[in-house]
């Protein structure tokens, strides 16, 4: 009897942690929808406010007649009466947003108004056009969507395609890597397995640096053969391009052997790993540097499955990024030619 009670009351707490599961997904559920329409309204509010602002200024009233002096006085009559979020700053946001998005239809909902005024400080209309999308498909926050426009994600991509386009390999490599989230030392030498510890203390930061699409498999993953066995360091999967991508990290300059041992693991992975189905393997080897003596006379410029890609544990200032990508964005568009 007592144990009949004991079925009973269990199954009635089960009972009820059903319904507390469902009204709680309710609620979020609710919440959820309550912040996208609050969020579409505010950035439709916003976008009207840049709208009005700058088709004054085009008749010459805000630019002639009175210019910063009336948006500040305009600024201090609708914070009087509505509160705090109109003061003159937000205004010249508003209407740098307008500026940035004329074609209302042309926004997307899915970004707060924070990704919206970020991004309208872009003056390249196609870049601008990029960040939206990648933000979006990548759901980046406000911190990284201002990091990746710091550390120019978009230029370190090899091959500059719309977002959309989900078929060449290239414009899912970048190069270089930028692991200042790692928050390791520069002034020190890293070892190959601090630098690996490191990515899989921060492997969100990291799955957001390589991209989109790209899920985590395996570090270390042990690959046995008939004689020998082999370890490679990490492993992803990215599931627009539908095959393994694996990684070799080294802490020195590139050198063909490093070429050659990334060639077999592709390989390997290929006929041992690889699933009915997938796309073949893509090799990548991250290092400090690139000969580019090995790289023009090595496998690399034949097989479009293997990468070398310089990485940084820092970010680097604008002149210094600027030349990275510059260097590399030149032979990139030699090797296609």
């Amino acid at each position: 009897m007592r144990t009949k009670f004991k079925i009973n009351q269990k199954m009635k707490e089960l009972k009820n942690y059903g319904l507390y599961d469902s009204i709680r997904q309710l609620i979020i559920d609710s919440r959820s929808r309550i912040f996208r329409t609050i969020n579409t309204e505010i950035i439709q509010l916003y976008w009207e406010i840049g709208r009005l602002i700058v088709d004054d200024e085009q008749e010459g009233n805000l630019r002639a007649k009175y210019g910063k002096k009336t948006l500040k006085e305009l600024s201090g009559r609708i914070s009087y009466e509505f509160g705090n979020g109109f003061d003159e700053r937000n205004l010249n946001n508003m209407r740098a947003f307008y500026n940035a998005f004329p074609i209302r239809d042309a926004l997307r909902h899915e970004l707060s108004w924070t990704h919206y005024r970020i991004i309208s400080r872009i003056p390249n209309i196609e870049k601008r056009h990029r960040l939206m999308e990648h933000a979006i498909e990548g759901n980046w926050n406000t911190r990284t969507l201002q990091r990746n426009i710091d550390s120019d994600y978009l230029g370190r991509i090899l091959e500059t395609k719309s977002v959309e386009d989900h078929t060449t390999t290239n414009a899912f490599i970048k190069d270089p890597y930028i692991f200042e989230f790692l928050g390791l030392p520069i002034d020190t030498t890293q070892t190959e397995t601090t630098i690996e510890s490191a990515i899989i203390s921060h492997l969100q930061q990291f799955l957001m640096e390589l991209g989109k699409g790209f899920s985590f498999v395996a570090r270390q993953q042990h690959i046995v053969t008939d004689r020998s066995d082999f370890f490679i360091d990490l492993v992803f999967y990215n599931y627009f391009l539908k095959c393994f991508v694996i990684i070799d990290l080294k802490t020195v300059k590139l050198k063909h052997e490093h070429i050659g041992q990334m060639d077999m693991y592709v390989r390997m992975y290929n006929d041992l790993k690889k699933n009915e189905g997938d796309n073949p393997t893509i090799g990548i080897i991250l290092c400090t540097e690139k000969d580019e003596t090995v790289v023009k006379y090595s496998v690399l410029t034949e097989n479009k499955r293997l990468f070398a890609s310089r990485y940084r544990l820092y970010l680097p200032n604008e002149e210094e990024l600027k030349a990275l990508i510059e260097a590399d964005r030149q032979k990139f568009e030699l090797d296609q030619e």
